[in-house]
């Protein structure tokens, strides 16, 4: 049976000091784990991507590759090198020719030679697909359509090819349309390679460091947040989603979702209830109090704003309210102009007070929260097992086309193909603690 010396020599000597788990669960994680490679030979990794200029997501996230990312005091470095990319569109502020350069990979025309590194089979251990950032259409619907269910299609069909699988990460939604991503789950399952995707937000550091207990009895659940909509919604989403899973009997899917904008969020959050067409005001006060950037009027600080000052500060509310197949509430609110956080708070039953908590999300150029995400792909090239359930994305961008299409329609839609969404957390949190 593997233990902790086999897995941390694996991963690098500066991971000596920095367990991947927290201490508590450190042991049992550990026990779990299939035994990494002994080689000592550096690992390949294909980077995919559709863009890779400055503060895209691949440059967040690709070049943690290239130059390690700080963990727990200490500065790591993988030991997945990048050897080869595809990128897809390649403007003016274009970084990967430079990186190319610098870090000594190729730049390949298609998918397919980067993953074969121009040869004829599978030539890397593990592929980071990066589907964020560049110019593509936009729906009726208001989706950017990125392709990273054709860019995923490309990878599979080298698999299958090549008659060989390695690890895939996914950033962020695993595509704009459900139907879609579903088949990317599915075909995970069906080869049999690990599969992980979503957001850096359940992965960053809490204020406070609290996690929702595992099997949790949970009646309602709220986010506050900021940011567009089709790119800050899902942040939001896999922000609640990271609690809402962990609540007694696992994840059972999502009903209806009713999406509000505009004078109907007012309403809805004046009507004082969920039973009212709102949400529990205590849940959103406790958001609102955890938050570091709520909005204050001019020579004033430590006020709790009134009703009137948020339809003055928030020009476009949005509200995403949702129920789960075995009856549990949640809502999702974007309020720019309130806040710039990502706020949870979650009512337990028998509890008098909800849980809340603010999920941290450092400022650039350094922008740790995507080193946190990195980690966790890290763990699973090492490992060969994905920290947490693929599920949980497949869920959440589920959700945003279903939100999208609810506020365009102006209607609640049932949603039985997310209700069809069924999964188990992971046992250990995998937030940074430290």
């Amino acid at each position: 049976m593997p233990n902790r010396r086999d897995f941390l020599q694996a991963f690098g000597a500066t991971l000596a000091a920095a367990p991947l788990l927290s201490a508590h669960a450190a042991s049992a994680a550990d026990d779990a784990k299939p035994a990494p490679s002994k080689s000592s030979a550096p690992k390949r990794l294909a980077v995919v991507t559709t863009l890779w200029n400055y503060k895209s997501h691949a440059w967040h996230m690709a070049e943690r590759f290239l130059a390690g990312y700080p963990h727990n005091g200490h500065w790591h470095r993988s030991p997945f090198h990048v050897v080869s990319a595809y990128v897809d569109q390649r403007p003016e502020g274009d970084l990967s020719g430079q990186r190319a350069e610098e870090f000594g990979f190729k730049i390949y025309p298609t998918v397919a030679e980067a993953l074969r590194c121009g040869g004829s089979k599978l030539d890397v251990d593990a592929v980071l697909l990066i589907g964020e950032h560049g110019s593509y259409p936009i729906n009726e619907y208001g989706q950017k359509q990125y392709p990273r269910y054709e860019l995923f299609q490309k990878i599979v069909e080298v698999f299958r090819k090549d008659g060989r699988t390695t690890p895939v990460f996914n950033d962020k939604h695993l595509s704009w349309k459900f139907e879609w991503a579903k088949e990317m789950v599915d075909i995970s399952r069906e080869m049999k390679f690990p599969f992980l995707a979503g957001s850096s937000l359940p992965n960053t550091w809490r204020m406070p460091s609290v996690e929702l207990p595992l099997g949790a009895e949970v009646e309602e659940i709220l986010c506050v947040a900021h940011g567009a909509l089709d790119i800050y919604d899902f942040h939001a989403l896999e922000s609640l989603q990271c609690f809402a899973e962990r609540r007694k009997g696992g994840e059972t899917g999502v009903k209806w979702i009713h999406a509000q904008r505009g004078p109907a969020v007012w309403d809805a959050m004046k009507s004082g209830s969920w039973a009212k067409g709102g949400w529990d005001p205590q849940l959103f006060e406790a958001c609102l109090s955890r938050s570091h950037t709520l909005k204050q009027a001019p020579t004033n600080s430590h006020r709790y704003p009134t009703d009137a000052q948020m339809r003055e500060w928030v020009k476009d509310p949005i509200a995403y309210r949702f129920e789960y197949v075995d009856g549990t509430r949640g809502t999702m609110l974007l309020l720019n102009g309130l806040t710039e956080d990502f706020l949870v708070a979650v009512r337990q039953k028998g509890q008098s007070e909800p849980l809340s908590t603010l999920l941290h999300l450092p400022p650039n150029p350094n922008v740790y929260y995507s080193a946190g995400l990195m980690r966790k792909a890290d763990e699973m090239f090492v490992t060969g097992k994905a920290p947490y359930p693929v599920e949980r994305t497949l869920l959440t961008s589920g959700m945003v086309e279903a939100a999208l299409h609810s506020l365009k329609d102006g209607q609640r839609l049932d949603t039985p193909q997310l209700a069809a969404v069924k999964y188990a957390a992971s046992k250990e949190s995998q937030f940074l603690r430290s």
